[in-house]
């Protein structure tokens, strides 16, 4: 067993943060750049407790069923959009409940199409396959471009108006041949309200002039205001709708599925002391603290995880899962469940 030092100080915060990968497009070149090594494994005598909170608070990114099919689906997307001449081309529609993953679904659908970009051309010559926004919280039509325009890295001044920013965007984006472009948050977009639909509109129009698939997110957008009325009508005749619920814990299997995930997270842990199958003996009680919610578990195991280094146990256990504070959203759903259990 490898010998770790304890945890000081100095060794509780990491100066190395990076901003948000997805701002704009230098900074996505330079994280889909940065190769997503192996880590070494729990006994490497490289690992010391700064690396290991490091690598506990990144962690790995999951391929969950919702991401393989989003992946299937954009595929078949792609390829039906790859020859389509008119503007009316096909989209993808990501909905579901918060923390259900849908931005980093995002940015692993991304990430994935430009690296086989890049693998297929052998120059880029400023190829920018994809594009990413995301709709300001006080949504209106120039603050969309400005977003698009912003990642693009097009230089932009408040006396710009919309149509000078939304053209700049458009011509770029065909300029530097971009073939996917990610919309998150569209659950901002009422359509009942006036800047709303203004914007829904500037969508509809983006997607009608960049010959691109456009891939929008939102939480429970088939609940939303963004599919009603005409508006919404012409997005649902050309959008996919793919939804992202929790991962259930019911059928023999949704069982399989759901301790197939633990299991993959279980691997991934780098704790000398941790002991094999823990995550999937406890699969039922991950289950009912975090309602099988993406988000939720990721912060239930990160967190064990880097209080099992903290604390020199360097093994997550049912009392470390236990000792972990959940959001309000995983905690409020899992009070109704734990008063209906047996003894609760």
């Amino acid at each position: 067993m490898a010998a770790v030092t304890a945890v000081g100080p100095d060794d509780f915060f990491d100066d190395a943060c990076a901003p948000d990968a997805v701002t704009d497009w230098l900074l996505w070149q330079a994280d889909v750049g940065r190769p997503r090594v192996t880590a070494p494994p729990v006994t490497d005598s490289s690992w010391t407790p700064r690396t290991l909170l490091g690598y506990h608070s990144e962690f790995v990114t999951l391929r969950t069923p919702s991401l393989e099919r989003a992946q299937a689906q954009l595929k078949w997307t792609l390829l039906v959009n790859n020859r389509q001449r008119g503007t009316a081309r096909r989209g993808l529609l990501i909905s579901g409940p918060p923390g259900a993953g849908k931005s980093t679904m995002l940015t692993e659908l991304g990430r994935s199409f430009e690296l086989s970009e890049r693998r297929r051309h052998a120059r880029h010559d400023g190829y920018m396959p994809v594009a990413f926004a995301a709709i300001p919280p006080s949504s209106t039509p120039k603050g969309l471009v400005k977003e698009l325009a912003r990642f693009a890295c097009i230089p932009v001044h408040d006396r710009m108006t919309e149509t000078a920013i939304t053209d700049a965007v458009c011509h770029v984006l065909c300029e530097r041949r971009t073939r996917l472009v990610f919309i998150d948050d569209v659950h901002l977009l009422n359509t009942r309200t006036r800047p709303g639909a203004d914007t829904s509109d500037q969508v509809k129009t983006l997607a009608e002039r960049v010959p691109a698939t456009f891939v929008l997110a939102g939480v429970d957008v088939d609940k939303s205001p963004l599919l009603t009325g005409p508006r919404g009508a012409q997005l649902a005749a050309r959008f996919k709708m793919l939804r992202t619920p929790p991962l259930l814990n019911g059928t023999a299997e949704q069982k399989a599925l759901w301790r197939a995930l633990l299991e993959a997270m279980e691997t991934a842990l780098r704790l000398t002391r941790h002991r094999p199958g823990t995550l999937v003996r406890h699969a039922d009680y991950i289950h009912l603290l975090t309602g099988g919610v993406m988000a939720s578990l990721s912060l239930l195991i990160r967190e064990a995880a880097i209080r099992s280094v903290w604390d020199e146990s360097f093994a997550i256990t049912k009392k470390q899962l236990a000792q972990v504070v959940l959001d309000v959203q995983a905690t409020n759903a899992a009070r109704p469940t734990r008063r209906r259990q047996p003894g609760g």
